[in-house]
């Protein structure tokens, strides 16, 4: 017996060292693989258990297999180079991240924010409803119900090509499953990365978190709203339950988006789809769509994002319901800051994940004495993600400034260049901060004990929130 536990003790031993060891040569910062490598070799057995689950980077098993590109190559960018449509002060961000995706600027465009699902439901339903060719809809959550499958299946049904994908886990949020419902309308539904028992799959990080509808080429909806009754009206109530916005896009960017499509319908299915895009536009919108996603794309969102904070000369507001950016941007929001741009972060007072909340009250104060101003938003719960620069530069799209989001989901938005549309959304924002509580240094310094205690907590285990 006492031989049997010593190569228990031995195999469980040498199980830690080897994650450990997995995760000192994979990761790429120094305090995870610390961490990583910590619990490994001191609690082996639940180390090793927590570190396959939650630590390891599996992109590489089916992504890179299949040489999916979310991107063309990137080009030398020619800084000097004008870019119609872009105001010169921006002119090196548009550089920026068309080296980073590879896509061009696409002018032409004409862009409109619909808000809940009551604007946002009934024009994607008409969209649907219009469809000749093709409908490529996407989405982390999709409750059944609410139509779309009804309008969907009338559309199989006279001859459009439907494509339908829902992410594996975001699928489990609703009953009944959406999956189950277009299987039995003869609707094509796949499911991104779904966990399963037979054969053993259990992963949930790398999730698709994109909200995406393209109908035939022309007419585009993206941003982070999700298909879900919470962002209707609900019965007695006199708001929504998640306030939240969506975009409709008309014109060239429509192309760009069904290509984001099309990448990961083909991660998922090996299938390759033919593009559909045929469309031109007179708006006056200047757009690029931008997909993010572990693995060699990882990062791009945080580059693109803190290229433009340090290109803000007057005014940079960011609204987000979650909050918890990586040390570059936070580092790029305070030089912001103390070089005169006044930054306000919007942020929802009611959260449905209060650690996430918690834990960014605990790196709050490195903005605060810096003059970063952070306000939050009376309830219902606000979902909506904008970032807007001097009224001039906006993007929009399923991102979240979490680690969630830039690290571990992929994630798609659209870049949007238009100062008409950008101080619309600027005027949005300032009127949530204008109604908003705003939370100061003294306020977070003096919280309760037992509530510094709970937020460092939740800030610490912030990179798997």
């Amino acid at each position: 017996m006492e031989l049997w536990h010593t190569v228990v003790a031995v195999l469980v031993s040498l199980l830690g060292l080897a994650c450990a060891v997995h995760g000192l040569l994979n990761k790429r910062e120094p305090r995870a693989a610390l961490g990583w490598v910590g619990i490994c070799l001191l609690v082996p057995l639940l180390g090793a258990i927590l570190y396959v689950l939650f630590g390891i980077n599996r992109v590489e098993t089916r992504a890179r297999r299949l040489k999916l590109e979310d991107r063309r190559e990137p080009e030398e960018p020619d800084v000097r180079r004008p870019l119609a449509g872009v105001p010169e002060a921006l002119a090196q961000l548009a550089h920026l991240s068309g080296s980073l995706q590879g896509w061009p600027l696409t002018p032409g465009n004409r862009v409109t924010a619909l808000r809940n699902g009551a604007e946002a439901y009934p024009a994607m339903l008409a969209a649907i409803r219009a469809a000749s060719r093709r409908i490529l809809l996407s989405s982390y959550i999709f409750d059944a119900g609410l139509e779309f499958e009804e309008a969907l299946a009338q559309a199989r049904a006279r001859g459009v090509d439907v494509r339908v994908m829902v992410d594996g886990i975001g699928e489990l949020y609703s009953r009944p499953r959406i999956s189950r419902v277009l299987a039995r309308r003869d609707v094509a539904c796949r499911r991104f990365n779904p966990p399963s028992l037979l054969p053993p799959s259990l992963q949930i990080n790398l999730r698709n978190h994109r909200k995406l509808l393209v109908a035939d080429g022309h007419t585009a909806f993206a941003g982070g709203m999700n298909i879900a009754r919470r962002h209707l009206a609900l019965e007695g109530a006199t708001a929504p339950a998640v306030i939240d916005l969506h975009f409709r896009f008309e014109g060239p960017v429509c192309g760009q988006l069904e290509q984001a499509f099309v990448a990961d319908w083909k991660r998922i299915s090996g299938e390759s789809l033919p593009s559909s895009a045929e469309a031109t536009g007179d708006g006056a919108a200047v757009c690029r769509v931008l997909t993010d996603g572990p693995g060699k794309e990882m990062d791009k969102l945080t580059m693109v994002l803190t290229g433009a904070v340090a290109l803000a000369r007057r005014e940079i507001l960011v609204m987000t319901p979650y909050f918890l950016p990586p040390r570059e941007l936070l580092g790029a929001f305070v030089a912001a800051a103390l070089r005169g741009v006044e930054v306000s972060v919007v942020l929802p007072a009611t959260n449905n994940l209060p650690p996430v909340a918690w834990a960014t009250r605990r790196m709050l104060w490195e903005l605060l004495q810096h003059g970063v101003r952070v306000f939050y938003q009376p309830g219902p719960f606000v979902h909506t993600k904008l970032f807007v620069i001097d009224g001039q530069y906006l993007q929009v799209g399923s991102a979240n400034l979490d680690p969630r989001s830039l690290r571990l989901n992929f994630e798609l938005a659209v870049e949007i260049y238009d100062r008409g549309l950008a101080e619309e959304m600027a005027t949005h924002c300032r009127e949530a901060r204008a109604n908003s509580d705003e939370t100061t240094l003294a306020t977070i310094d003096t919280r309760p004990y037992w509530q510094q205690l709970r937020d460092a907590g939740a800030w610490l285990l912030s990179p798997y929130l």
